[in-house]
């Protein structure tokens, strides 16, 4: 399918196989981003309110009722981030199951329980039960989300790895979409449209479930297991060429000094293990506090508290969706051609002036009982497909891509884990604490996420170095040794200890 490439001497070429390994692992974000899209539509349907929420149903019909604050409801945002606080747990868990038995595996365990928590959820006759759904549904992303992007990442040719990476977010882009269609299409199936919409869920878990079992195990994780003759092959097959001996050497050589370390989890408390790990979970925690999740997880609701009906909302929400998913595919042609850091810093720009101005229409024309009127309302709805076009180019995919390739072999699952764990946690408390802090703040929000982004563009600037076309087990020396700010973590005494 492809002419032979070098670089580095390492020789690939892309083969059917090795595509349809990417875009079923891939599938994981499609899972995740389901659900992300899901949760805000159900949370906006009347017969899914009157069954578990009558109160806050209740005080919806209520025009006198203050617009930020209609939604306000602590066991309502639990049922969107009841599923983020098990992902966090689980992460660890998975890290565990990555190292230990691969990624292959891991995949297959995040599959089953998604689907588990998604069919008791569809089923839930009491709100325990869409609880209890949630939080097996959360097992699965915590699995899915650690070993989907290490796969990919480890299986991808260095000069394809960003956009390779990047698929996982495009899934997550998609996922939100067919969630906000699938929301548009069950909005009016009374009483049944939540069921229906929550419990197609299985269907991307299913897809996950069936490419868990076709595709293969990634090389590095078959070398660091002591499966050298099966890590050899499996090389071979996902490169399209018999000469991979200079690449194999590589990871041979980087599994040996990963075996040096017993206790991965400890080892990230060595000096040398500052730079990835502070790197890895910024990247999540900024990711989070940029806003987007507030949005994609309660743009229905958004939508109608700036005035839009139901319909009308979740329509807006299905748009957004499509600029998400659009937007992706700038990233993966761009990632590996104009590096990590234009991008990032590129999106901070845009994303900053569109919430700046949205909340300043806000604060001018939304007041706690009005609606706003059609001009300033199609401006916001324009103004947050601005935002969500420069995220979806630059801090939804790197967020997940960045992490997985900095670490070394020898702690990459365990600081993996600190970096999935990190954006579970910042995601269950926006998940959490939005429709309060909508309450509380009302457009002043979108300002407190403005400032945010002003410091994720100095941490860029200062902070973060480019590791475009730079193989995955020779960061240490190639990015962290040559960084102004980082190399001082990196001492020459310690370097073979540490070798990536």
């Amino acid at each position: 399918m492809g002419e032979v490439v070098e670089k580095d001497n390492f020789p690939w070429k892309v083969t059917p196989y090795v595509v349809i390994c990417w875009l079923l692992a891939a599938c994981g974000g499609l899972m995740f981003g389901y659900d992300i899209g899901i949760s805000g539509g159900v949370t906006g349907m009347d017969d899914f309110l009157i069954k578990f929420f009558a109160e806050v149903y209740a005080r919806k019909q209520h025009a006198h009722e203050n617009n930020y604050c209609k939604y306000d409801n602590q066991y309502l945002q639990l049922f969107t981030s009841s599923l983020y606080l098990s992902a966090l747990v689980s992460t660890f868990i998975a890290s565990k199951v990555c190292s230990a038995k691969g990624r292959k595996p891991s995949i297959l365990v995040s599959s089953v329980f998604f689907m588990v928590g998604s069919a008791l959820s569809a089923l839930a006759q009491h709100l325990w039960m869409v609880i209890i759904g949630r939080v097996l549904m959360g097992v699965g992303v915590g699995f899915g989300n650690e070993a989907v992007p290490l796969f990919l990442s480890e299986i991808a040719p260095v000069q394809h790895r960003g956009a390779v990476n990047i698929l996982f977010q495009l899934f997550v882009t998609i996922g939100i979409l067919i969630a906000n269609l699938v929301n548009f299409a069950t909005l009016n199936l009374h009483p049944i449209g939540w069921r229906v919409s929550l419990g197609l869920a299985v269907v991307p878990a299913l897809l996950l479930f069936i490419g868990s079992i076709v595709i293969t195990e990634t090389p590095t994780s078959l070398i660091e297991r002591d499966h050298f003759d099966e890590g050899s092959e499996v090389l071979k097959k996902v490169r399209g060429v018999d000469d991979v001996d200079a690449e194999l050497e590589e990871i041979k050589e980087a599994c040996r000094q990963a075996k040096l370390v017993k206790h991965p989890f400890q080892e990230l408390r060595k000096k040398q293990s500052v730079p990835p790990l502070v790197i890895g979970v910024l990247m999540q925690v900024f990711q989070q506090m940029t806003g987007i999740n507030a949005i994609m997880f309660y743009a229905p609701v958004l939508f109608q508290t700036m005035g839009f009906k139901s319909d009308g909302s979740l329509l807006s929400a299905v748009i957004v969706g499509l600029v998400n998913v659009f937007s992706t595919l700038v990233s993966i042609f761009g990632v590996d051609k104009f590096g990590r850091r234009v991008l990032l810093l590129q999106a901070c720009v845009q994303m900053f002036l569109s919430q700046i101005i949205i909340g300043i229409i806000l604060i001018l024309n939304l007041t706690d009982t009005s609606t706003l009127s059609k001009g300033p309302a199609m401006v916001v709805v324009l103004l947050t497909c601005t935002f969500v076009m420069s995220f979806a180019w630059s801090w939804g995919p790197l967020g997940w891509l960045i992490p997985s390739e900095i670490f070394p072999v020898e702690t990459r699952t365990a600081g993996y884990a600190f970096a999935v764990s990190s954006n579970m946690f910042f995601t269950f408390l926006i998940a959490q604490a939005f429709l309060s802090m909508l309450c509380h703040m009302r457009a002043y929000i979108f300002i407190f996420f403005s400032a945010w982004i002003l410091l994720m563009a100095v941490f860029v600037v200062y902070l973060l170095p480019e590791t475009k076309g730079v193989p995955i087990d020779s960061v240490a020396d190639r990015v962290w040794k040559k960084h102004p700010v980082w190399k001082r973590f990196m001492d020459d005494d310690d370097s073979a200890e540490y070798k990536a």
